[in-house]
């Protein structure tokens, strides 16, 4: 099995991987791939169960899932929002030889409760039902009106994109990669040694906590501007859950000015 990646040439420049969201492709990510290939090249991966990637009715997990995305992304720099956050994050515990360099948006390490995981993989078991019942149009009628959506409009939706995808794909995505079917990785963060940023929406208040919780176990990590230990940590001010499509110009200037003052290169070229 190999996932569908959409790609944006530069020769000679360093690789970047996006992952999107659940219901999500390489096709609802705004304008960003353009934005980042002024200085990268950029690789945009259909995760499993979307946009022209197979599906998985296997048992396989969210640890299978990232290898593929390794697979296709190779030894790169990682960028994961919300769902495909966490599996660039497993990916990065699993195979750190690969992942140079780790962004994660909206992103959690997991639920650390197995009762809280068996409650979240029954209700994404029923979410999966309705998507197979309801249609992939009617579900996300559903899945968008969620108030996690409230700050997106409707370029920002994407609808016509998340339509692309097949409704057999996404149910399969719900029941073999949802939160409760990812062991938490909360104890391995510690092992983390890659630059990491962690960004969320000001007004995603449980994503915020997520992050700052992540900050303090990442102390391994590097990517602080201070050149103190520790991943660097950033809100994106007027933006909930979907912060990249929502404040597209925050979110571009705050990865701007952790590269350049980390590395000491422009943003743009």
């Amino acid at each position: 099995m190999t996932l569908a990646v959409e790609e944006y040439p530069r020769p000679g420049a360093p690789t970047i991987v996006l992952v999107h969201g659940f219901t999500q492709n390489t096709r609802c990510w705004g304008d960003l791939p353009q934005q980042l290939n002024r200085r990268f090249r950029v690789l945009a991966v259909d995760a499993p169960g979307h946009g022209s990637s197979p599906a998985r009715h296997d048992d396989a997990g969210p640890a299978e899932a990232a290898r593929l995305i390794g697979e296709v992304g190779g030894q790169a720099r990682y960028l994961g929002y919300s769902m495909g956050g966490r599996l660039c994050l497993q990916l990065a515990c699993d195979r750190p030889d690969l992942v140079e360099e780790l962004v994660l948006v909206g992103a959690t390490p997991g639920l650390t409760s197995p009762d809280a995981r068996e409650t979240r993989n029954r209700a994404d078991a029923a979410l999966a039902d309705r998507l197979e019942r309801e249609g992939l149009d009617a579900f996300l009628e559903h899945w968008l009106s969620l108030p996690l959506f409230a700050g997106l409009d409707e370029a920002g939706a994407a609808r016509p994109a998340r339509l692309r995808n097949r409704p057999e794909g996404v149910a399969a995505s719900l029941r073999c990669c949802g939160t409760g079917r990812m062991e938490p990785l909360w104890d391995r963060l510690s092992l983390l040694t890659m630059p990491v940023l962690l960004l969320a929406g000001a007004s995603d208040t449980k994503f915020a906590t997520e992050a700052e919780a992540m900050a303090a176990s990442l102390h391994h990590a590097t990517g602080r501007v201070d050149g103190r230990a520790g991943p660097a940590l950033a809100l994106v001010q007027g933006a909930g859950h979907t912060a990249h499509l929502e404040q597209p110009g925050r979110f571009l200037a705050l990865l701007e000015d952790w590269w350049q003052t980390r590395d000491g290169v422009p943003g743009h070229s």
